[in-house]
């Protein structure tokens, strides 16, 4: 899946793991249309912030 494709708020991991760490789980936020990326923080510390591309490819399918 692509970080485009989730809706804010949705958790998400950056590889196909089953049962992540608090640390290895982020949360999709806002688009930001002038450097067309979004802003994705860490679930365990929402000081973590990075701009990642849309196109990036994610993962939903693990248990949190």
């Amino acid at each position: 899946m692509k970080i485009k494709d989730l809706k804010k708020g949705a958790f998400f991991t950056c590889k196909p793991i089953e049962y992540p760490n608090e640390n290895q789980v982020w949360v999709r936020g806002e688009y930001d249309r002038e450097t067309k990326t979004y802003s994705c923080t860490r679930f365990s510390d929402f000081c973590d912030e990075h701009m990642m591309k849309g196109d990036k490819t994610v993962y939903t399918e693990f248990v949190f």
